[in-house]
């Protein structure tokens, strides 16, 4: 399961608006190779709910995984950060055995 903080929805409602996209677009959030630390996340809109998708409902937020990122995600928290230090969206992910800098890569 995934999970996404007060902040994050806030947020992801907010873009979905600004960018013009339906209450029908869901959040899919997926894994793939890259970025400094091996692995990397990938987030975006999606309204196609695939065959071999999982999906999760937090705070009222759709949220789509396929199969093989699933098993890097399990007990991720989706979260948004607006402070100095950085800016935007941030996984908190207790798979992750080392995250890069940036918070965009990790390994496992």
């Amino acid at each position: 399961m995934i999970s996404v903080t007060d902040k994050a929805k806030e947020k992801i409602i907010e873009l979905r608006h600004k960018d013009g996209y339906t209450d029908n677009h869901n959040i899919r959030v997926s894994v793939e190779g890259g970025g400094c630390s091996g692995l990397m996340y990938n987030l975006n809109f999606d309204s196609a709910v695939k065959p071999s998708d999982q999906s999760f409902e937090d705070k009222g937020i759709k949220i789509l995984v396929d199969k093989k990122s699933l098993l890097y995600l399990i007990g991720t928290v989706l979260d948004f950060s607006d402070g100095l230090n950085g800016k935007g969206f941030q996984f908190i992910n207790p798979n992750a055995s080392r995250t890069c800098g940036c918070g965009e890569s990790f390994a496992v």
